[in-house]
């Protein structure tokens, strides 16, 4: 009885150590592109760019310049300007033009003007054509006030950002969100993104080089970047049930120690 007790006694301190030491690994690489070599210059595939289409519930900078600055007062008056910085999760809400549920957006003399399904250069020339009937050789710029996209999970700044520019990579959205922490799972980056009644979900990969050619490589407005913890910070958030599970152990070891000497 009491040598089955030590084997058992044995066997369950050794696979606990196999586990304990197996869940504090760190995972796969947290460099990333680890599978480009050390040559000094290499070519990989690049991603094709797509302008995002202006959207219902888009809100639009527009801006009308001419040579007298004040004739477009009127019409800049409610065009409003996101900066020219990228807002974070503290920033007040953009000022502009919002996109009605039929696609419009209303301007101060031009009236109404359908954007929707459009780039903002193609919308820009409509605008222009329009704002052609009031004003000599205009120059028009449009921007999206509220292209936001979100970065959530094992990031050291996880929030919603506002861009100023339209053309975001996964890269420059991590590196806003102040990079990944050592916790996360590089080689599993889940991205969720709107596509008409349902959502599209891709995952990425940030240790291979492919993605740099992947569709996914571009944001679009209101992507979703989730970073998933790996195994290291799984077992962090566990260390106290195992410490408990060492101590019974470690209990139960010196009991049946006793009770052998006897």
């Amino acid at each position: 009885m009491l040598k089955q007790l030590r084997s058992f006694s044995a066997l369950f301190t050794g696979v606990l150590l196999i586990l304990i030491v197996s869940s504090c690994g760190t995972g796969k690489k947290s460099v990333y592109f680890s599978d480009i070599g050390s040559e000094s210059v290499s070519h990989k595939a690049s991603a094709e760019y797509f302008e995002p289409l202006i959207q219902t519930d888009d809100i639009l900078t527009v801006n009308i310049q001419t040579i007298d600055p004040r004739a477009t007062t009127a019409v800049n008056q409610g065009g409003g300007t996101s900066g020219n910085n990228t807002m974070g999760p503290n920033d007040a809400a953009p000022n502009g033009f919002l996109v009605d549920k039929e696609g419009f957006i209303e301007m101060p003399m031009l009236g109404m003007i359908k954007v929707a399904e459009m780039s903002t250069s193609e919308a820009k020339e409509v605008i222009r054509k329009k704002a052609s009937t009031y004003y000599k050789n205009p120059t028009i710029q449009v921007r999206f006030a509220n292209f936001k996209i979100t970065v959530l999970g094992e990031v050291a700044r996880p929030a919603s950002y506002t861009i100023p520019n339209e053309k975001i990579s996964v890269l420059d959205a991590i590196s806003l969100a102040g990079d990944l922490t050592i916790f996360g799972k590089r080689e599993d980056v889940m991205l969720i993104r709107n596509n008409g009644a349902y959502k599209e979900i891709a995952r990425l990969n940030l240790n291979s080089s492919e993605l740099m050619a992947s569709p996914y490589f571009y944001l679009k407005q209101n992507d979703v970047l989730y970073i998933e913890p790996n195994k290291a910070k799984i077992s962090t958030n566990n260390a106290p049930k195992f410490q408990i599970i060492t101590i019974a152990i470690a209990a139960a070891t010196l009991i049946i120690t006793a009770i052998a000497r006897f």
